[in-house]
């Protein structure tokens, strides 16, 4: 294991960090200044020019590479990927971003975009409240822009002056993916842009800026009398411009995808060179070359900045819930595994274990007191009812359920799910017998964090997590509640277990515990990798996960994705040292095995 000093708590400094700087700044509502065609800019042969070099480089070394490398390769140490373009990155002197700050000052002078270097601020962007165990550093300056426009000058200067330059807007990224480098400079902080610019309620899609939270945007649609609703719901804060970056989903996976499905059609980035793309149009399929948009879902900010995007909505079913307990983990995932392979309407499935629901009665926000056992909450979906002339059509799964209300139909699949938990040894069987009652059941999953940091006040909490085929859950989950039941440590387990997805939430009051839970999370991953699964599913990869990808990827795989940063990227100004394994942070104390 590599040195724990990047990920020591400093008890001794006490930060306030709030993740999202809440600001009064008047942002403007127009949405004229953001273009949505591609602009070409001859003035950029110079950079040009050395794009072609490095795509040639890039191609070349590539394929050197591939046809050097053995087929099967299982593991490879960072050194091996520490490639000429990560280890010669040349930024600039303190003196260049001195001025490239008094020209980010002078360029924005009229406003409406600030340029702030307060200590505080450039503090509490540069560290996270939410994933402490990942090294951060103050940026240089933090630059709040308000259109596309400005997001083109500010990476025209960050490009002149040599610049490192972060996007960021909710903060809620638990990778470390937003954090400071450790030479500085540029934070553009998207939060601003958080406006939504067209409804297209006929085509079931929206259009919006890159710091428009998720929970925003169904409110605006439900406030609106719209009966669509945008489905990834990952955790409270997340803002759209994340979402892409991280290829995020959330409890809703099991029935509507990730990131990575077709929720973006379309979005607007500004390259490392300046340049403005959009990557299609916004029909709902297209078939026209390669889908550039899926390019920069999961990139983490190291290829382009998003300054708008278009998402697909989907239909607003009606849903119940119904909890169930179980003897143990392993039970509980082979039932998960059964619900699921019948095609139930099921929305959301969740994994509780025993541990979080002993926090959930210590924590007080439940109106209830649970059974402290392993247990599911399970989101059911109701149907669509189409009458016409000469039928009437039922959007269903289940063949065999007559047609009938929604709520009928909520009803029998409720049936259908209490007989196969029954055969796992489901006891307790609940169904809400109200919306209000569903909701508060809901509610009780949704205060996980909160409920399992209540078991030891005031201290930290390392979130991870993993995924593999729906097969290997059981297996997986039973091993890890093992392994960390050895530990000592406190854990709870949380599970989107519907798409073989889970959470551990490790509890940690000292470096010994630091220490306990970074090991008990690799080996967590390397249990995943092994059961041909991920070693983040939703997470992202970010600095905490780049020592995996090749493990899990292969070399070829990985040196292809670094192929495709070098050749936009060629400078390495974008999110440098995150994602890619064999990236070099210069000045970190931390070396990387990645």
């Amino acid at each position: 294991m590599s040195s724990l000093r990047s990920l020591r708590f400093n008890f001794a400094r006490t930060r306030t960090l709030t993740g999202r700087l809440v600001s009064s700044r008047s942002v403007s509502s127009a949405s004229s200044s953001i273009p949505i065609t591609p602009k070409h800019n001859s003035s950029n042969s110079f950079y040009l020019s050395i794009l072609a070099v490095s795509i040639l480089s890039g191609v070349v070394g590539y394929s050197f590479n591939s046809s050097s490398s053995s087929s099967s390769a299982t593991s490879s140490s960072s050194s091996s990927l520490n490639d000429a373009y990560f280890k010669n990155t040349k930024y600039g002197s303190p003196q260049d971003f001195k001025n490239a700050i008094q020209e980010l000052r002078e360029t924005f002078k009229d406003g409406p975009v600030d340029v702030d270097t307060t200590p505080d601020v450039l503090e509490s962007h540069g560290f996270s409240s939410v994933n402490a165990y990942h090294e951060g550093h103050p940026y240089s300056v933090i630059v709040f822009p308000t259109s596309t426009q400005d997001v083109v000058k500010i990476v025209n200067i960050a490009t002149k002056y040599k610049m490192p330059i972060v996007p960021y807007s909710g903060a809620t990224s638990l990778e470390g993916q937003t954090l400071g480098h450790p030479l500085g400079g540029i934070c553009i902080d998207l939060s601003g842009m958080d406006k939504i610019l067209a409804i297209n309620e006929e085509d079931s899609d929206i259009v919006v800026q890159p710091g428009c939270e998720w929970q925003e945007i169904n409110a605006t649609l439900k406030e609106k009398g719209i009966p669509l609703f945008f489905p990834l719901d990952p955790g409270p804060g997340a803002t759209i411009g994340g979402m892409i970056a991280t290829g995020c989903s959330g409890t809703n996976a099991v029935r509507y995808g990730t990131a990575k499905g077709e929720w973006f059609l379309n979005i607007t980035a500004v390259l490392p060179n300046g340049e403005v793309i959009k990557t299609r149009q916004r029909s709902r399929k297209s078939s026209a070359g390669f889908d550039l948009t899926k390019l920069f879902v999961g990139a983490e900010g190291t290829l382009g900045i998003v300054t708008e995007a278009t998402l697909r909505l989907a239909p607003l079913l009606p849903t119940s819930v119904a909890v169930v307990q179980f003897p143990d983990v392993k039970k509980a995932t082979e039932a998960t595994r059964d619900i699921i392979n019948t095609g139930a309407g099921i929305q959301c499935i969740e994994l509780l274990d025993s541990k979080f629901m002993y926090a959930t009665n210590q924590f007080g926000a439940s109106k209830r007191k649970w059974p402290e056992k392993d247990t599911l909450f399970i989101k059911l979906q109701g149907r669509l009812i189409i009458l016409t002339t000469f039928c009437r059509v039922v959007l269903t799964t289940l063949s065999h359920i007559k047609p009938g209300p929604s709520q009928s139909f909520l009803t029998e699949t409720s049936k259908l799910v209490q007989r196969i938990a029954a055969k796992h040894g489901g006891t307790g069987y609940e169904h809400a017998k109200s919306k209000e009652e569903a909701d508060d059941l809901w509610a009780d999953r949704k205060n996980a964090h909160f409920s399992t940091v209540a078991l030891r006040p005031g201290c930290r909490s390392w979130p991870t997590d993993v995924c593999v085929p729906v097969s290997q859950l059981p297996t997986l989950v039973y091993e890890t509640q093992k392994d960390l039941a050895e530990t000592g440590l406190i854990a709870t387990t949380v599970g989107h277990v519907g798409d073989g997805n889970f959470h551990t939430l490790m509890l940690i009051e000292s470096d010994s515990d630091l220490a306990k839970a970074a090991a008990a999370s690799d080996r967590m991953v390397k249990r995943a990798i092994a059961l041909d699964g991920t070693c983040t599913g939703e997470h992202g990869v970010g600095l905490g996960k780049k020592k995996y990808l090749v493990d899990e990827l292969g070399v070829e795989t990985v040196e292809l994705l670094k192929t495709i940063k070098r050749t936009i990227d060629p400078f390495n100004l974008f999110n440098p040292g995150k994602l890619y394994p064999g990236s070099v942070i210069p000045g970190s104390s931390a070396s990387p095995k990645a």
